[in-house]
């Protein structure tokens, strides 16, 4: 259910909330919040709460004036592992200067605008995500360990998955939340999980990907343990990645969806150090079905990018090579972008490889570009691309290129 303000403030006086959190990203992707009491909530709907951008990751190059964040009362949800008594709920926000002038580096607000962009076409976007995380138990004084919470291996049960139980939790705390799970199992990796969910508009899905990050890390921590979601925590095992599906949907009925997977191929590279944002990132690629090459496959995993046929026949693209730790809002903003693209310039998709690149031949290898292998090179291509200049502003990519 979506909320409007008058809503959001009978809910908070009839179902006993005592703190309403608002939350926001930073520019890295990491969810920040300030808490305030019910007899707040009517002057943050009004005028908006003040924060100092100086102490927030990616913000400080905007000078020292506060900025305010108003709720977005859309995305009230209850944290169901609060009390019931006195209970807490949470709203997104979006940012403004005192003027009441949009914050240019709310990637929540910019995503949004890119949407409005597409629907002013006549085209709506359809997100879902596959996430993968790491369960490290922790150590005798509560710190995490590189210890595996299992032994397990993909899709395997309990007793052997001990991960069962935890993704349990998670997902009736999520659904608690109105977000929806579609499936969960264990990875390939021991104590390596993944949760996917449904698909939702971009907006609504990077809000729910967020979310999930701190709910999996909640979960993780009251069950004694340690949620990592880094793209490579340990060298000798799998990395984890987002997987991020796709769907477009056209007023005038036309399937555009291999222009908009043409449009993503053609920028991939310049988009890829905010899809994979840390050092370790680059060590995850080209093993455990993680892509190396830019090439696209009707099914095979070892591909940066798969539109398998559906038995619902409702086509979708698969974008393999982002991790977890990238901001979504930022992620989904880029494909939308490129995927514009693709259909403005009538971009077509090259050919297709239905081969595992892994153990496939050289010749199939030969010819084929790859995704940046280190930080450095993403950089570089991030820096030097007028596409990415168009879409975001200028103090997200000196932050992600290490620009001064």
């Amino acid at each position: 259910m979506k909320y409007s303000v008058s809503e959001v403030i009978q809910y908070v006086r009839e179902e006993d909330v005592k703190f309403i959190r608002l939350a926001f990203c930073d520019i890295s992707g990491r969810q920040r919040n300030m808490a305030i009491m019910p007899y707040e909530l009517e002057r943050a709907f009004t005028f908006g709460m003040p924060v100092d951008p100086t102490a927030i990751t990616g913000f400080g190059a905007y000078g020292p004036s506060e900025l305010y964040l108003h709720p977005d009362p859309s995305t009230l949800a209850q944290l169901p592992w609060r009390p019931e008594s006195g209970r807490v709920i949470r709203m997104f926000c979006n940012i403004t200067h005192a003027d009441g002038t949009p914050f240019e580096a709310d990637m929540r607000a910019l995503l949004s605008r890119t949407a409005e962009n597409a629907a002013a076409k006549r085209l709506s976007f359809e997100f879902g995500t596959s996430m993968e995380f790491y369960l490290f138990k922790n150590d005798e004084e509560g710190n995490p360990t590189k210890i595996p919470h299992d032994n397990a291996g993909y899709m395997d049960i309990a007793p052997i998955d001990r991960g069962e139980n935890v993704r349990r939790e998670i997902q009736l705390n999520m659904e608690r939340m109105g977000i929806q799970p579609e499936s969960s199992h264990h990875e390939e990796g021991p104590g390596q999980n993944e949760i996917d969910f449904v698909n939702a508009d971009p907006l609504s899905c990077a809000d729910n990907a967020v979310t999930f990050v701190s709910v999996v890390k909640t979960i993780a921590a009251r069950n004694g343990l340690t949620a990592d979601f880094s793209p490579k925590p340990v060298p000798e095992l799998p990395g984890s990645g987002l997987h991020v599906s796709m769907a477009v949907n056209s007023a005038d009925g036309r399937d555009h969806l291999d222009a908009v997977s043409a449009g993503i191929i053609s920028k991939i590279r310049e988009m890829t150090v905010f899809l994979d944002p840390l050092d370790n990132s680059y060590e995850r690629f080209g093993q455990n079905k993680a892509p190396k090459y830019i090439s696209w496959s009707e099914g095979d995993r070892s591909h940066l990018m798969r539109i398998p046929k559906a038995p619902d026949g409702k086509r979708m693209a698969e974008l393999r090579s982002p991790d977890p730790m990238s901001n979504p809002y930022i992620v989904f903003t880029l494909l939308l972008s490129a995927g514009l693209y693709g259909i403005e310039h009538e971009l077509k998709l090259p050919d297709s490889i239905c081969q595992d690149l892994y153990s496939a031949p050289d010749s199939v290898r030969r010819g084929l570009a790859t995704l940046p292998l280190s930080l450095k090179e993403a950089e570089n291509a991030a820096g030097n691309s007028d596409f990415i200049r168009s879409v975001l502003p200028e103090s997200v990519i000196d932050f992600y290129c290490k620009r001064s």
